[in-house]
């Protein structure tokens, strides 16, 4: 796949009955973790506005909005969101790269696992720029490259070839998990991510590791001028 936006959503329509529980499955339940993290990274206070890009279902815009922040939804397949529709948060159809948002809109914008959907990384965290407030926030919770070489070859042996097999096993569409295999493979490392964020216009760019840095949280705020 080359990341076609058409083909991309179709993906993710076919997968989104089961893929709640596909995700909670292939992580062990640390996606769990990585929503309570990527949280706190955000720091939602009660009266802000929130992006959730990417939100799938809107499992993130739940566990976001439980601040008392009003938090959209917002998400290229179609079927992601009916799947999540019996969450009763706003859900918003959106292509990332041409978000449907006035200018300065919100006080942050998270994308949990989906930048590297995106056919072009640095235009696409421009535009969320474009529609966060000066002195707003960034968070970008995604797979990264394992600091420890024993464990990275342990969790690369896993994505490859283990990953595909597991997905099977539960996903109502086990071959988008394929995709997912090699777009995890081929994802620039935390430091390589943060280059991306600050060409894009973000500062005071920073990440944490976890699960020993197989998945990366980086946190931007957008300059004041």
């Amino acid at each position: 796949m080359d990341k076609n936006p058409r083909e991309v959503a179709a993906m993710f329509d076919g997968v989104a009955r089961r893929y709640d529980l596909t995700n909670t499955v292939i992580s062990f339940g640390q996606d769990r973790r990585w929503r309570h993290v990527t949280r706190d990274a955000l720091q939602p206070k009660a009266g802000e506005r929130i992006l959730d890009l990417a939100a799938g279902s809107g499992v993130s815009t739940v566990e976001f909005g439980r601040s008392g922040a009003w938090c959209v939804a917002a998400d290229l397949s179609v079927g992601m969101l009916q799947a999540g529709r019996h969450r009763e948060v706003p859900m918003v159809a959106a292509d990332a790269l041409r978000l449907p948002f006035a200018d300065e809109s919100f006080d942050a914008v998270t994308i949990m696992f989906g930048l590297r959907n995106l056919t072009d990384t640095v235009a696409g965290l421009r535009e969320m720029a474009r529609v966060v407030r000066p002195g707003g926030r960034l968070v970008v919770c995604e797979f990264s490259t394992p600091t420890w070489k024993p464990f990275r070859s342990v969790y690369m042996l896993y994505v490859m070839r283990i990953l595909p097999l597991v997905a099977g096993a539960v996903a109502s569409n086990p071959d988008a998990y394929t995709y997912l295999a090699e777009s995890i493979r081929d994802w620039p490392d935390q430091k390589a991510l943060a280059g991306k964020i600050a060409e894009a216009g973000w500062g005071e760019v920073a990440w944490r590791d976890l699960t020993n840095g197989a998945v990366a949280v980086h946190r931007a705020v957008k300059p004041a001028s």
